[in-house]
């Protein structure tokens, strides 16, 4: 008999041929991404970074000036909207809520043992709470592989709720790490796992260890999403993250989710984010059209 991680594994209906995957992205692209190169459709991504510092070599000094770069944007670009969030390391959340002046942009943290999830879930918990007790908005964790390639999944679920609990009020966004989730099965089954384990958000990677986001696991983690809504009536986000580097890149991934999971996903920054550090200067001298390196 299934365990209840199998059954709801087992139910979903989400393609996992990986050809067919490919085939999907190709087709969405060729059809969609042009009509989504505009200046409104730019404002919204620039609107949906979470703009991410996550460096051995940052600082309090280092974070506060990084802030102050976000705080200083309104008077620098009047009309245009800030950025979603600013991510940080955990120890970095008091001087970022100190610095942080506009009331419109979320902290975000890493923790939980980031980027690798492999150390006693009683440090994972500790770390997300002092995170969240710092002032810390949004939880950024990352899912098990270990215990999900056992197919101990109750572990691996009983430490997301865990986590999940930990978060309070925080919203909680789940890195798939899809660059170590090597196939179209792999990123729905661990997909549904979190889902139903509470995510607030789904995320495709760390931008660390492995390689960073692709439009097909991003394609796969929608329609699980889509799936989910449809089952639940909840509507979860959708993170990229992991080397997205370029407007044309990011557009790409807007159409992906656009495509999949309809305007209403892609109209707030509530259900769509990327993160990212070199992209926001792209996509702001993109919508200006001069070049600029204001972060």
């Amino acid at each position: 008999m299934a365990d209840k991680y199998t059954e709801v594994i087992e139910k979903s209906r989400v393609t996992t041929d990986d050809a067919v995957v490919a085939e999907r992205v190709k087709e969405i692209l060729e059809k969609h991404l042009e009509e989504n190169r505009n200046e409104e459709t730019l404002k919204k991504i620039f609107n949906s970074i979470d703009l991410t510092t996550l460096k051995s070599t940052d600082s309090q000094q280092s974070v506060a000036n990084f802030v102050e770069r976000v705080n200083a944007f309104e008077e620098e670009y009047p009309g245009l909207p800030n950025v979603a969030a600013v991510c940080v390391y955990p120890c970095f959340v008091p001087i970022t809520r100190t610095v942080l002046d506009v009331s419109e942009v979320d902290i975000a943290s890493v923790a939980g043992s980031f980027p690798s999830a492999q150390t006693f879930i009683e440090v994972k918990i500790a770390e997300i709470a002092l995170a969240v007790e710092a002032g810390a908005d949004e939880i950024d964790v990352v899912f098990g592989l270990g215990d999900f390639y056992d197919h101990d999944y109750e572990e691996l679920c009983d430490q997301l709720q865990e986590m999940k609990h930990a978060c309070r009020n925080a919203l909680m966004k789940v890195i798939l790490e899809t660059g170590a989730l090597k196939t179209a099965k792999d990123i729905r089954d661990a997909s549904v796992l979190s889902l139903y384990s509470g995510a607030d958000f789904l995320k495709t990677s760390t931008g660390k260890e492995y390689p960073g986001a692709s439009l097909e696991a991003a394609y796969v983690m929608c329609e699980c999403i889509k799936e989910y809504y449809e089952q639940t009536g909840r509507m979860v986000g959708f993170k990229v993250s992991g080397g997205v580097a370029t407007t044309d890149e990011a557009l790409q991934y807007y159409t992906i989710v656009r495509t999949v999971l309809g305007d209403k996903w892609v109209a707030t920054n509530e259900t769509f984010r990327i993160g990212a550090s070199r992209l926001a200067n792209a996509v702001l001298s993109d919508i200006t059209g001069v070049e600029t390196k204001f972060f």
